[in-house]
């Protein structure tokens, strides 16, 4: 904990973001963030760096628009609020050849070789004060200098430019830190009709309810199988999936081979997102990113690894004790130094290998 109090004033002028007021949406589903860079944001790994998309160089020149749209590498992972009043997830993405959008310079200068690249692969892909290669399940922090809004949800990026400025970076607050337990629903839950998603905008049910965050959606049999492989890109790693109930839902394979296309009916875990295509239009496009496959029958119990305790900042001269016993209790200081996180006080436990029960206690 004491290297994260360290991220946080090395970041100095950064100003900590919640989830929820970077995702928060209009009537059109339009982003209504307008903040200010730099920020950060603390939350959980829910994808490997090289699950998603295939961050592998490749420079491709604009070469008077036959490579138009053609973004070489790409590199994406998401990232779910902790919790405690925030809630949601974050998508960050960058890619090798911005030079290739229409309305980007041609001249290479926002396109990457392919050696900057790997090199910005790597920085984002470890933690920068330890090299230590990020895994999902890890707890860490993001700084973000760029921002951008498309498909439906507000994108931490590069804003289509290498310049450094832009670049974000990802921190290593603890490992293992233990992935979220799914948020378990129905295909009912995010979907209406065919596949006409829940939209609401205050983010209070349906699709946004559930955007960026981990969930396991019961009940599910496919309709196609043509997406369910783990070698191609994104847009060829898409298959159908429904409730039986005339709902259907695109699932996206990912790159890493999650077994057969199941035969039966079953139950999907993974990360629910949106891409609707469109900068004016968030409305539509919810999908699950799939990552495991069980059969309905099952039941799975997830838990973190390492619990969190927070409380407000105002409570400064406070401290949060411990003791294996309430009958004959020994209270002791938990000695983890607490971090300010999005207003509050936080402080991430060490796994115990007995039964621990915690206070919080004001100081003499």
């Amino acid at each position: 904990m004491a290297g994260f109090c360290g991220l946080l004033l090395a970041a100095g002028i950064s100003r900590a973001e919640s989830f929820s007021n970077l995702e928060a949406v209009d009537a059109n589903g339009v982003s209504t963030w307008n903040g200010s860079f730099p920020i950060t944001l603390v939350g959980v790994l829910l994808t490997d760096p090289n699950e998603m998309l295939d961050s592998t160089p490749d420079f491709l020149a604009w070469d008077d628009g036959a490579n138009a749209y053609n973004l070489g590498g790409q590199w994406q992972v998401f990232v779910q609020a902790l919790g405690g009043g925030d809630r949601g997830g974050v998508e960050c993405w960058m890619a090798q050849d911005y030079g290739n959008l229409p309305w980007e310079p041609h001249d290479g200068s926002d396109s990457y070789t392919d050696e900057a690249w790997t090199a910005n692969v790597n920085r984002v892909s470890h933690d920068p004060a330890t090299g230590y290669a990020f895994h999902k399940g890890d707890l860490v922090m993001i700084t973000a200098n760029g921002s951008l809004f498309y498909g439906g949800m507000q994108n931490i990026n590069e804003e289509h430019t290498t310049g450094t400025n832009y670049q974000f970076t990802i921190s290593l607050v603890s490992t293992n830190f233990g992935l979220p337990a799914p948020q378990v629903i129905s295909l009912s839950s995010v979907i209406s009709t065919g596949i006409n998603g829940i939209f609401d905008p205050t983010r209070a049910t349906g699709g946004e309810y559930y955007q960026g965050m981990r969930v396991r959606i019961n009940g599910l049999t496919l309709v196609s199988t043509s997406g369910w492989n783990t070698n191609s890109d994104w847009s060829s790693r898409y298959c159908t999936a429904t409730d039986g109930e005339g709902r259907q839902l695109p699932l996206i394979h990912p790159l890493n081979d999650i077994g057969p296309a199941p035969t039966n009916q079953f139950d999907a875990t993974g990360v629910f997102i949106q891409e609707s295509g469109s900068g004016t239009d968030g409305t539509f496009g919810y999908e699950l990113f799939v990552q495991e496959i069980t059969p309905s029958s099952s039941a799975v119990l997830n838990l973190a690894n390492q619990p969190v305790i927070t409380w407000p900042a105002a409570l400064a001269n406070y401290q949060v004790q411990s003791s294996d016993s309430l009958t004959s209790p020994n209270w002791s200081a938990v000695t983890n130094a607490p971090v300010l996180v999005n207003g509050q006080n936080t402080v991430v436990l060490e796994p115990a290998g007995t039964q621990k029960f915690f206070r919080l206690h004001r100081a003499q």
